[in-house]
Formats: structure tokens, C-alpha cells, sequence
């Protein structure tokens, strides 16, 4: 036989133990003490005998009763649950022998190595090898399976009398001897499972005996734990002994194992529900935000598709400064609010991978795409918006130039017609002396050349009225009257024109005298008053221009029509020594004039009156062309000022989101390290924000100049607004992946060094480094990995398995934290919805079904209220009034049903 206390040592040596061996503290010399081995017998066979009187016998002493083996091989058949070979029933030693063999190979069996224990010293009453034989079985079947914590045996049973005894005074349980030396040690485990048998409180740490008296009565009454030492074996003794203790132990362990299952089980359902509540409460938050955000959008989006104009530049302009307070002061919380959604909406998916819950998917219409496409469409709204205000701003202003125009021109025309259809109605020439008939047909000549040249004046009215109408100019009514009535007042004064050449040419021939130096003057004085009527027309125009370049045009033409005046004066000095030539005329022959000129109304006065008044307009033109040379001066200022800026701010914001790109895929320290630069990195973007002011009080100053373009630079502010934005929420959605990844690091326990490993997969095969796996590039990461993913029936039904689980929205595109995700459950245990109908049915008590006061009874009682509003009821054939079907409920949990 092998040496028993050899063999004790071979299970810390370092192979794989077997399922148990015999404990390697145990030293038989230990049992030569007396109290020891008193102890040891008087608990072993107690042990014994609660097993056995099952089989309705027991044993006196230890060492007698089990030498035959037959008591050995029944006690091992209660214990065990199985059926030994058949005893034999000769009473000779070889028979004994063998039935001792017989139950020691059952012990074996069970993977317990038998170290110096042979058949020979049990049947011949070898007390201290029955005595360790009894120990050994002990150890097998009573202790050994006790797991608590990941610890077993001895050290799980030990810290199971920690746990449960912790919350007691005066006990401090480290062993299996002394600690309980004082009785208070087995008295706290009974009050702590059935505290109506004990009153702890009452208990004295100076009265062991009494203790454990108490202990044991009321463990035999009440426990049906038999009395397996007396309160005077432990107390008599300086040391108790442990193995008797541990028995002892063992059976109270036994007796509320029931109640330690119950607990277990409640304790995980009670995570369960606290997840689930807690995801439930966030998918509220989710709903109620993603409501109100739609809401805004719904109510704002008519608002910036109104496109009723206004009549005036005021009213307008009251338009476009509501528009910037809505971008100013209304939209940047919205913006906010939409980016904080997009992270509830991812934080809230990660934790229902993370409990294996099913992803959550939005009321419809209330998805994260819905709220952009939403978002979108309100962006471009305002887009529209905004260039339909300004548009109208140029068109009103357009339409207030050309309406006054208008006005001019119509007041000079009208002013010049005034008269001009009585002139022609006249008669004057069927009294006329042929001299006079022949002045009035020149005057006429004179008059039809003036008509003449205030066509294009009719044209140019007719023409602005037109496009005033086109621009929906608001007072179209009167301008169309007014262009009306001068149309058919021109039509009239050709018709009439027309007439009177006819009739003065019927008299023709009867008048042949004519003063051709009248003639001369009026053909001379008509053309040039009409150049200075444009002149002045001209003069007093009004302009709009846009940048220097169209001033300095306006500038140099001006300039070049004062380089005409000397040639003007001129002709006007000429026109009058016409003039004065006809009144030296007159006088030299003693002609008595009539006053007037008959060939044309133009007087030399009204020449030299026109003249002076040209050369009056001349420096106010001057000095109109400057100050808008100098307007056009400072909002090219504006401009430069604007796309100085504008030139670093793009640029920059550019550069931000490459580097936050480049961030994102690279695997720079801990995830802890990588976030606290990320947020540092984004405390430092936030910081740029005061550029971002100083452009957009630099754009307003630009609109209200009314400048709608700029050379210096290509970046519009509402470029750089939406690039600012993105950028804001990019590095937002980049801190929140990396909470998301720590979530699932620490959830699935997952080392720095794995997420290194599956960052540097998933950047192997992210060739354009978009931060998403295309199908086929997750395709060759699996096969990379070792997944069977082949290009094959088998292959192809795989990987549309793991699609399904990666992107369960058919995005054709597999994300970090998605990988991650997979990787990590593909490596990591978590709760399973099989997992919780079996801690229900322990509380249950195995039925099928459980009762809302078994659940209020277990669970804390929001979870139990929880539970009870959501189950249904169960309409299996063996339930009960009010019984609760917990299988649908937990199945439902984990997506597997409808709760």
C-alpha cells in the first residue's frame, strides 16, 4: 500500500488534481489525542447515522459496525444516490474483505484516491483508519461539492461562514476550530437563515457552553440536524477538532443551501430587472427628446418656407433680423440637443449589447436617420430661406430704384408733352401770311425732330414699367396707369403730328417766305436743349453699384462727359450768336419781330437757364460718385476683413477633422488615455469658438452693407457654420465611441492588450481608413481570425449569421465598437434568458409558475411590482389561482418574445 501521508501532498505538486483527494492536512498522529479522536467518532458516526436511519438502521460504534461492510456499502448507496454491487452475506473474513473492497472502489470511483487505507484494517477495526476512511467520504460527498465564489470544498465552506456571519458581533470565523470554540459562530448561522429560533441578542461570548447547547438543540428540534458533539467536547478541549467541526458545519451548510439557492437566484434577477428598468427608463429619455426635437423641426420648417414678401425694405429687413436671431439664439440648443441624441442613442445600444438584451429600435419615425433626414431638410429650408431674404432685399431695392426712376422720367416727359396737343389743334395757319405758314411748317419740322427725340424716353418709361411689373412691384397699379396714359398720350400726339404737317403742307405752296435764320436757330436749339435735358437727366440719375470696379466706371464715364462740356459751351455760345445775328438783322432793316421765335419755343434764356443749371449738377455729381466711391471703399474693407479671417478659420476646422479621423483608428495609450486627450482635445476646439463669433459678427456687418459677394476668399459663413457643427459633433460621436469601448472593456473583461490587437485587425482591413468595415473587408478580417467564412454554401451561411449580429440595420458597413461587440461575446459569458427562467423556478419551488406573493417575498419590491405588472398570467394546467408565467416574461426580456 501506498504511504497515506505521502500521497496527501501530490494535489500541490502542480499536475491537474483529481476530482478529490484525501485532505493533505490530515496527520494521523493527530488522532492519538484522545479529545480528538472522542470528537471525531462521537461527529463521524452522528454523520453516519443521519444518513442511514434513511435506510431505517444505524450504527453503534464505528469501528464494529462497518467491519463487515455492509452498513459501509448501504451508507455509501444513501449518500451517493446510486446502487453498489450486491453484498455477500458469508460471514467470513474474505467475505467482509470483499464487501469492504467493494465500497472502497465505489469511493474511488468517484475520484477519491484511497492513500493507506486498505480493506484488511477496516474489517479488522482499525479505529484510526476507519476513522479517516469515514473522513474521506465526508470530504467527498459533503463537503467537496460546496462552491462558494469561485472557491470549493473547505475554503468555499469557510468563506460561506464568513459571508453569513459577517453582520454578528463577537464572531469572527477564520478556521474550523477555534472560532467556534465559543458557540456564537453557530448560533449567528442559524439566526441568520431562521432568526425566529434564536434571540441572538440575549447570547454572552463567556457562556460557551450554553451557546452551543442552544446550537445543537435547536439545530436537532427545528433543523433536523442530529446532535453530533456535546457543548462539553468543544469547551473542554484548547483546540477543537477541525475535521468534527467542518462535519458539523457542513450539514448546517446543507440544511440552508436551499435558502442560499433562493437568494442567488433572487440576487440575479434582481441585476436582471435593474438592467432591463434602467435601458427602459433610457429608451423613455430616448423618445420623449427624439419627439420634442422632431416637434421644433416641424414647427420651424413652415416657418422658413414662407415666402410672402413684403412691400417694403423695412419690413424686410425685419425679416432677415429675426432670421439671424433664430440662427443666433434658437437653433444652437437644437444642435446641442440633436448631437446629445445621437449619443443617448448609441450609449443606450452598447449597454443592450453588453446585457445581451435585443437592440433597440425607435417608434417609427423616431429613428436617429429619421431625425437627421428631418435635420436635413431643415437645413435646407433655412438655405433656401436665407437666399430668398436676400434676394427680395435686392429685388425691393431694385424695384425702389427703378420705381423712382420711373418717376423722373415720366415728370419730364409729362412735363415736356404739357401743351403739345393744343399746339397741334391750333388753326393759326388758315390766317397766316405765306411768311408765317412758312414758319409755322419749319416750327413744325422743329417740333417733329423734338418728337423724335423723346421716343427713346417713351421707350425707357414703357420698358421700366415693364420690369417693375415683372418684379411684382407693389404699386404696379398706378405705374401701369401713369405708363398708360403717356403711351396713349404719345399715340395721340403722332396721330396729331401727322395731321398737322398734312394741313401745313396743303398750304405749302402759298407760303414761301421763311426766316431761315429762325430755322437755323430752332434746328440748332432743339438737338443741343435736348442734350441738355439729358444731361441733367443723366446728372441726376440715380446708381446702384456693388464694388469699386462699377464706381470707378461710373467715375471715369462722368469724367469723360465733363471733357464734352467746352465743346457744348460751344455750340450754346453758337445757338445764341444766332440769336443775336436775328436781332441785329431786325434792327439794321427796321424789322418789328413779333416777340418770338416761330420755328421753336426754345428761347435763348431758357438755353442759358438749362446751361447754368447743368453746371450746378456737374459738382453734385462729383460729390455723389465720391461718397459712394468711399462706401465701396470700406465694404471692400469688409471683405478683406471677413476673408482674412474666413481663409485661417476653414482651413483649421479642416485640419480638426482629419486629425480627429486620424485619432479615432490610431491605438495611442489606455482607452482611459486616449478619452482624456480626446476630451482635452475638445475642450480646445471649444476654446477656438471666439473666431468662430468674431466671423459671424463680421457676416452680419457684411449683410447689413447689403454685400452679396466677396472675391477675397471662398468660404461663406454658412460653410463654416455647418463645418463648426460637424466638427463639434464628430468629436463628440469620438468620445462617446471610446466610453462605449470602456463600457465593453470593463463589462466583458476585456485587457488593453486584446483591444490593441482588435483595433490593430480592424485597421489592417479598414484600407481607406473610413472607420467602417465594408462586407468583404469584414469578410477577410474573420477569415484572418480563423472563422470559416470561405466562399462556400457553408462559408456564406456563417457570415451572413455573424452580418446579422454586427449590423443588424443592413448598412453594409461594420463599425469598431461593432467588432468589438462581436469579438467580445464571441469570448465572454453573459445571462442568458434560459439563465433566468431557472433562477425563477428555484424561487418558484420547480413549479411552473410562480405567485405574486412568492415574488414579493424574494425580490426587492419595485422589482417584485416590476415583475407582477409584466407577467402574465399562466394557463398551464397545473396552475393556481393568480399563478404568474415567468417563462414568457423572462424570454421576453431577451428579446426572444413580446413582453
Amino acid at each position: 500500500m501506498v504511504d497515506y501521508h505521502a500521497a496527501n501532498n501530490q494535489h500541490s505538486s502542480g499536475g491537474p488534481p483529481t476530482y478529490m483527494e484525501q485532505e493533505n492536512d490530515w496527520d494521523r498522529d493527530l488522532l492519538l489525542d484522545p479529545a480528538w479522536e472522542k470528537q471525531q467518532r462521537k461527529t463521524f458516526t452522528a454523520w453516519c447515522n443521519s444518513h442511514l436511519r434513511k435506510a431505517g438502521t444505524q450504527i453503534e460504534n464505528i469501528e464494529e459496525d462497518f467491519r463487515d461492510g455492509l452498513k459501509l456499502m448501504l451508507l455509501l448507496e444513501v449518500i451517493s444516490g446510486d446502487r453498489l454491487p450486491k453484498p455477500e452475506r458469508g460471514k467470513m473474513r474474505v467475505h467482509k474483505i470483499n464487501n469492504v473492497n467493494k465500497a472502497l472502489d465505489f469511493i474511488a470511483s468517484k475520484g477519491v484516491k484511497l492513500v493507506s487505507i486498505g480493506a484488511e484494517e477496516i474489517v479488522d477495526g482499525n479505529a484510526k483508519m476507519t476513522l479517516g476512511m469515514i473522513w474521506t467520504i465526508i470530504l467527498r460527498f459533503a463537503i467537496q461539492d460546496i462552491s462558494v465564489e469561485e472557491t470549493s470544498a473547505k475554503e468555499g465552506l469557510l468563506l460561506w461562514c464568513q459571508r453569513k456571519t459577517a453582520p454578528y458581533k463577537n464572531v469572527n470565523v477564520q478556521n474550523f476550530h477555534i472560532s467556534w470554540k465559543d458557540g456564537l459562530a453557530f448560533n449567528a448561522l442559524i439566526h441568520r437563515h431562521r432568526p425566529e429560533l434564536i434571540d441572538y441578542d440575549k447570547l454572552r461570548k463567556d457562556d460557551a457552553v450554553t451557546n452551543l447547547n442552544n446550537a445543537f438543540e435547536v439545530a436537532e428540534k427545528y433543523l433536523d440536524i442530529p446532535k453530533m458533539l456535546d457543548a462539553e467536547d468543544i469547551v473542554g478541549t484548547l483546540r477543537p477538532d477541525e475535521k468534527a467541526i467542518m462535519t458539523y458545519v457542513s450539514c448546517f451548510y446543507h440544511a440552508f443551501s436551499g435558502a442560499q439557492k433562493a437568494e442567488t437566484a433572487a440576487n440575479r434577477i434582481c441585476k436582471v430587472l435593474a438592467v432591463n428598468q434602467e435601458n427602459e427608463h433610457l429608451m423613455e429619455d430616448y423618445e420623449k427628446l427624439a419627439s420634442d426635437l422632431l416637434e421644433w423641426i416641424r414647427r420651424t420648417i413652415p416657418w422658413l418656407e414662407n415666402r410672402t414678401p413684403e412691400k417694403t425694405m423695412a419690413e424686410m429687413q425685419q425679416k432677415l433680423e429675426d432670421f439671424r436671431d433664430y440662427r443666433r439664439v434658437h437653433k444652437p440648443p437644437k444642435v446641442q440637443e440633436k448631437c446629445q441624441l445621437e449619443i443617448n442613442f448609441n450609449t443606450l445600444q452598447t449597454k443592450l449589447r453588453l446585457s445581451n438584451r435585443p437592440a433597440f429600435m425607435p417608434s417609427e419615425g423616431r429613428m436617429v436617420s429619421d431625425i437627421n433626414g428631418a435635420w436635413h431638410t431643415l437645413e435646407g429650408a433655412e438655405k433656401g430661406y436665407e437666399e430668398w431674404l436676400l434676394n427680395e432685399i435686392r429685388r425691393l431695392e431694385r424695384l425702389d430704384h427703378l420705381a423712382e426712376k420711373f418717376r423722373q422720367k415720366a415728370a419730364i416727359h409729362e412735363s415736356w408733352t404739357d401743351g403739345k396737343e393744343a399746339m397741334l389743334t391750333q388753326k393759326d395757319y388758315e390766317t397766316a401770311s405765306l411768311s408765317e405758314v412758312k414758319a409755322l411748317l419749319r416750327k413744325h419740322e422743329a417740333f417733329e425732330s423734338d418728337l423724335a427725340a423723346h421716343q427713346d424716353r417713351v421707350e425707357q418709361i414703357a420698358a421700366i414699367a415693364q420690369e417693375l411689373n415683372e418684379l411684382d412691384y407693389y404699386d404696379s397699379p398706378s405705374v401701369n396707369a401713369r405708363c398708360q396714359k403717356i403711351c396713349d398720350q404719345w399715340d395721340s400726339l403722332g396721330a396729331l403730328t401727322q395731321s398737322r404737317r398734312e394741313s401745313l403742307e396743303r398750304t405749302e405752296k402759298q407760303l414761301e417766305s421763311i426766316d431761315e435764320l429762325y430755322l437755323e436757330y430752332a434746328k440748332r436749339a432743339a438737338p443741343f436743349n435736348n442734350w441738355m435735358e439729358g444731361a441733367m437727366e443723366d446728372l441726376q440719375d440715380m446708381f446702384i453699384v456693388h464694388n469699386i470696379e462699377e464706381i470707378q466706371g461710373l467715375i471715369t464715364a462722368h469724367e469723360q462727359f465733363k471733357s464734352t462740356l467746352p465743346e457744348a459751351n460751344k455750340e450754346r455760345q453758337a445757338i445764341q450768336a444766332i440769336q443775336a445775328e436775328v436781332q441785329k438783322i431786325a434792327q439794321y432793316n427796321g424789322i418789328k419781330l413779333s416777340g418770338t421765335n416761330p420755328y421753336t419755343t426754345i428761347t435763348p434764356e431758357s438755353i442759358d437757364s438749362k446751361w447754368e443749371q447743368a453746371q450746378q449738377l456737374v459738382p453734385q455729381r462729383d460729390q455723389a460718385l465720391q461718397e459712394e466711391l468711399s462706401k465701396q471703399q470700406s465694404n471692400d474693407h469688409l471683405r478683406r476683413k471677413f476673408a482674412t479671417q474666413a481663409n485661417i478659420v476653414g482651413p483649421w476646422i479642416q485640419t480638426k477633422m482629419e486629425e480627429i479621423g486620424r485619432i479615432s483608428i490610431e491605438m495611442n495609450g489606455t482607452l482611459e488615455d486616449q478619452l482624456t486627450n480626446l476630451r482635452e482635445y475638445e475642450q480646445s476646439i471649444i476654446e477656438y469658438k471666439p473666431n468662430i463669433d468674431q466671423l459671424e459678427g463680421d457676416h452680419q456687418l457684411i449683410q447689413e452693407a447689403l454685400i452679396f459677394d466677396n472675391k477675397y476668399t471662398a468660404y461663406t459663413m454658412e460653410h463654416l457654420r455647418v463645418g463648426w457643427e460637424q466638427l463639434l459633433t464628430t468629436i463628440a460621436r469620438t468620445i462617446n465611441e471610446i466610453e462605449n469601448q470602456i463600457l465593453t472593456r470593463d463589462a466583458k473583461g476585456i485587457s488593453q492588450e486584446q483591444l490593441h490587437e482588435y483595433r490593430a485587425s480592424f485597421n489592417h482591413f479598414d484600407k481607406d481608413h473610413s472607420g467602417a468595415l465594408m462586407a468583404e473587408e469584414f469578410k477577410a478580417c474573420l477569415i484572418s481570425l480563423g472563422y470559416d467564412v470561405e466562399n462556400d454554401k457553408q462559408g456564406d451561411a456563417e457570415f451572413a449569421r455573424i452580418m446579422g449580429i454586427v449590423d443588424p440595420n443592413n448598412s453594409g458597413a461594420v463599425t469598431f465598437q461593432a467588432f468589438i461587440d462581436f469579438m467580445s461575446r464571441e469570448t465572454t459569458d453573459t445571462d442568458t434568458a434560459d439563465q433566468v427562467i431557472a433562477s425563477f423556478k428555484i424561487l418558484a419551488g420547480d413549479k411552473n409558475f410562480i405567485t405574486a406573493d412568492e415574488l414579493r417575498r424574494e425580490l426587492p419590491p419595485d422589482q417584485a411590482e416590476y415583475c407582477i405588472a409584466r407577467m402574465a398570467p399562466y394557463t398551464g394546467p397545473d396552475g393556481t389561482p393568480g399563478a404568474l408565467d415567468y417563462m414568457s416574461f423572462s424570454t421576453a426580456l431577451y428579446g426572444e418574445s413580446d413582453l
